[in-house]
C-alpha cells in the first residue's frame, strides 16, 4: 500500500474532512489533496465527486470555502479535491513572476516541454496516480465516479471527461475555460506547457475535442453574468454551439449577478453536488 500521512484532520456535517500528502511518481514531488469522507457502515462503499481547483489555487481553496460537505454527507458522497500543480524545491515557475502560470496553474496537462516536463504531469496524476491511491485509502467505489471543476478547473472536468469516455457518471463545471487554444491563458499554457503543434493542444481543449468527436452524454455549467473572465478566457458561448452542433446535452445556467469567486461557487456547490448524486445512485 502506498504511504499516506495525515496531515490534519476535522469531524464535519457528520463526516470526516481531511487533509493528505503523498510522494507522487508522476510529479515527483510531495502532492496535497483533501478528502471529505461521510460517516457510513462498515465495509459499504460510497461514491466519488472528484474536483479540480483554478488557477492560484490549492486542495484548500475548496476545502475551506466550497460549502460542499452538508450536502455531501446528506447522499453519502466522498469528495475529492487535488492541487493544481506540483511544488518545492526544484519546480519551475513562470521566470517572470506571472500569476496566471507555473506554480498553482499546471491546466491538468503532462507537460511535454522542458523544463516542466519533469514535474508538470497533472493528467496522469487526477487521471491515474491520485485515483488508485485515494482506492487504496478511502472506501470508494470505482464504478460510481463523477467530475467537477472551476475554471482551469473547469477546464480539467471537461476535458478529464470527453477523455475517459465511461469513467465519470456525470460532469459538472464552474465558470470554466472551455476553448482554452483559442484564449490568453491557454495560449500561454499551453506553449509553455505542450509546445508550438497546436493539434497537441486540440487534445486538452474541450470545445476541439467535442469537434473531433469526443462525446458527453450530457452536461452541467454554471457561469457568472459578472464574471469578469466571461468573453476573454471563458467564452462559454462556444461550449454551447459545439455542444448544439453535436447534440450534446448541456445545461448552461447564467446566474445573474455573481462573479469568479467562492461566493459564487459556494452559492451553486450543492446544486452540483445533487446533479451529481442522482446520477452515481443510479
Amino acid at each position: 500500500m502506498t504511504e499516506l500521512e495525515t496531515v490534519d484532520s476535522w469531524k464535519s456535517h457528520g463526516g470526516t474532512q481531511g487533509v493528505y500528502r503523498h510522494a507522487s511518481r508522476e510529479t515527483g514531488t510531495d502532492m496535497l489533496f483533501s478528502v471529505f469522507v461521510p460517516d457510513h457502515e462498515p465495509g459499504t462503499t460510497l461514491p466519488v465527486l472528484w474536483y479540480l481547483s483554478g488557477l492560484t489555487c490549492t486542495h484548500a481553496n475548496v476545502t475551506e470555502k466550497g460549502e460542499f460537505r452538508a450536502a455531501c454527507a446528506e447522499r453519502g458522497i466522498i469528495f475529492v479535491a487535488p492541487d493544481t500543480s506540483p511544488r518545492g524545491e526544484g519546480v519551475p515557475d513562470d521566470s517572470a513572476g506571472e500569476w496566471d502560470f507555473g506554480l498553482g496553474a499546471g491546466f491538468y496537462v503532462d507537460a511535454s516541454e522542458r523544463p516542466f516536463s519533469d514535474h508538470y504531469r497533472m493528467a496522469s496524476y487526477v487521471a491515474d496516480e491520485l485515483p488508485e491511491l485515494v482506492s487504496e485509502h478511502f472506501p470508494v467505489d470505482p464504478e460510481r465516479q463523477s467530475i467537477c471543476g472551476h475554471s482551469m478547473g473547469g477546464h480539467g472536468a471537461l476535458v478529464m471527461g470527453l477523455r475517459h469516455p465511461g469513467r465519470y457518471r456525470s460532469v459538472s463545471a464552474f465558470a470554466p475555460i472551455v476553448n482554452p487554444s483559442q484564449v490568453p491563458w491557454g495560449k500561454k499554457a499551453f506553449a509553455l506547457y505542450l509546445g508550438p503543434d497546436k493539434s497537441v493542444w486540440r487534445k486538452h481543449d474541450a470545445v476541439a475535442l467535442i469537434e473531433d468527436g469526443a462525446r458527453l452524454d450530457e452536461l452541467l455549467v454554471d457561469i457568472g453574468t459578472d464574471d469578469p473572465f466571461l468573453e476573454e478566457q471563458l467564452t462559454p458561448g462556444r461550449l454551447e454551439q459545439a455542444c448544439r452542433e453535436k447534440d450534446i446535452s448541456l445545461r448552461l445556467r447564467r446566474q445573474q449577478g455573481y462573479d469568479h469567486s467562492y461566493y459564487f461557487i459556494s452559492t451553486f456547490m450543492a446544486d452540483h453536488v445533487h446533479w451529481h448524486a442522482d446520477r452515481l445512485v443510479k
